[in-house]
């Protein structure tokens, strides 16, 4: 069966949430003070996202909910115990920071263009729909997507196949009428594969190593690739 629309993740794949989290913590911790413990503002920097990676497993995983999830890490990342007070002010003061940073990646708009016309276009995120939709609607492409579909909403995560399931309920169509496009390997298009989706992994870095997967490394590949072979019959070739 062809495929009939494309489901997308956000973070890291049309939203450069990594470059904004560097460059608005970078920002945030020029005016907040410099924490002890980290030898230069790069450790420092590069600690926040090893933080931040583990914490968000943590909430993929139910063990701790959205907003625990981000007072644990600026607990963990200050190396002190905070209230949930003084942890929700001092990630509030850092968020404004990297909201101002928020940008899309340069490849996003134009692929929207040139498959508007071929597919229907979602969103499938492990995150919650009041911050998606609102960063969506920031960056100026909600009106891109049919549906937005969360994780905090639905109360499973990927890669959990219902989690995918969900989203292709809400755009009313099978699984294997839908590809999934997301920037990890595992969670997003080996997760995709195991629920009956077409999984497609976005390498931005050129990672590679993942034999079996279907691989593009910017989005401008993917209409050639969605044109050329809707079921991917040969992933290796895209490595």
């Amino acid at each position: 069966m062809a495929i009939r629309a494309v489901l997308w993740d956000i973070d890291d794949t049309i939203f450069d949430y990594s470059g904004a989290d560097r460059t608005g913590m970078r920002a945030h911790l020029e005016r907040e003070g410099f924490p002890e413990g980290y030898a230069s503002l790069e450790r420092a920097l590069d600690a926040w996202k090893a933080i931040t990676d583990v914490q968000w497993a943590r909430f993929a995983a139910g063990e701790v909910d959205f907003q625990g999830q981000r007072r644990e890490r600026v607990r963990e990342f200050l190396g002190r115990w905070l209230s949930d007070g003084e942890a929700d002010a001092w990630f509030g003061r850092h968020a404004a920071h990297y909201e101002a940073a928020w940008a899309l990646f340069p490849d996003v708009l134009p692929v929207l263009d040139r498959l508007a016309g071929s597919f229907r276009h979602a969103v499938l995120s492990n995150s919650s729909i009041h911050n998606q939709d609102r960063k969506l609607r920031t960056l100026g492409v909600r009106d891109r997507f049919e549906a937005v579909v969360c994780a905090v909403e639905i109360g499973v995560s990927k890669p959990d196949a219902a989690a995918f399931h969900a989203a292709c309920e809400a755009l009313a169509l099978d699984p294997c009428e839908v590809a999934y496009v997301g920037n990890e390997p595992d969670i997003d298009a080996a997760g995709a594969v195991a629920a009956g989706l077409t999984g497609i992994w976005l390498d931005r870095d050129g990672r590679g190593g993942r034999p079996g997967l279907a691989r593009i490394t910017g989005l401008d590949e993917l209409p050639g690739l969605l044109a050329g072979d809707t079921r991917f019959g040969a992933p290796d070739t895209f490595r």
